[in-house]
C-alpha cells in the first residue's frame, strides 16, 4: 500500500497526533518514516545588530533541530509502544517555505502518503485549517491525510 510516509512538524499538538497515525499506517504498510521540518528563514525590514540574520538563522535551524530529534525521540518512547523497531524513521530539516519544501520533499524522496496536523503552532489556526496543511492538501500530488 504505502511505501513512504512524509510527516512534517512544528513540535505541535497537532503535528504530534500526527506522529501517531503515521506509525500506525507505517506499521501496518510497512513503511518508512521521513519526519521534516522546515526552517523558514525571517529577514527584518529594519536594519539590525551586525550578524543578527545569521544567528537568527543559526537559531531557528538548531531548533528544528531539537525539535525533529525530540519528537523523534517521543515518537520511539511514547508513542511506538513496541512497533517503532520495524519502521525505518529519518529525519530532515530544510530551510524555506514550509509548504514548498514540503512539496519538493514529497517528489525528492517518492512519498506515498503524506501525514500532518490540521494546523501549526499559531493560535488563529484553531480556527480555519493551517494555511501550510491547506497549501499541501490543494498542492500534493500524493494523498494528505489530515489530523486535527
Amino acid at each position: 500500500m504505502y511505501r513512504k510516509i512524509l510527516l512534517p512538524t512544528d513540535g505541535s499538538e497537532n503535528a504530534k497526533r500526527a506522529g501517531k497515525h503515521a506509525i500506525w499506517i507505517a506499521d501496518v504498510s510497512k513503511a518508512d518514516i521521513v519526519v521534516l521540518n522546515v526552517v523558514e528563514p525571517y529577514y527584518p525590514r529594519m536594519p539590525t545588530m551586525p550578524n543578527f540574520r545569521e544567528n537568527l538563522y543559526n537559531e531557528l535551524r538548531e531548533e528544528g533541530r531539537r525539535a525533529v530529534e525530540k519528537f523523534k525521540k517521543d515518537l520511539e518512547d511514547n508513542q511506538c509502544k513496541g512497533v517503532c523497531e520495524n519502521i525505518n524513521l529519518t529525519t530532515e530539516i530544510k530551510e524555506g517555505k514550509p509548504y514548498l519544501e514540503i512539496l519538493r520533499t514529497i517528489d525528492e524522496e517518492g512519498i506515498d502518503l503524506v501525514v500532518m496536523g490540521a494546523s501549526g503552532r499559531h493560535g488563529l489556526d484553531r480556527f480555519m485549517l493551517g494555511s501550510v496543511t491547506e497549501r499541501v492538501v490543494r498542492e500534493s500530488k500524493s494523498p494528505v491525510l489530515v489530523v486535527p
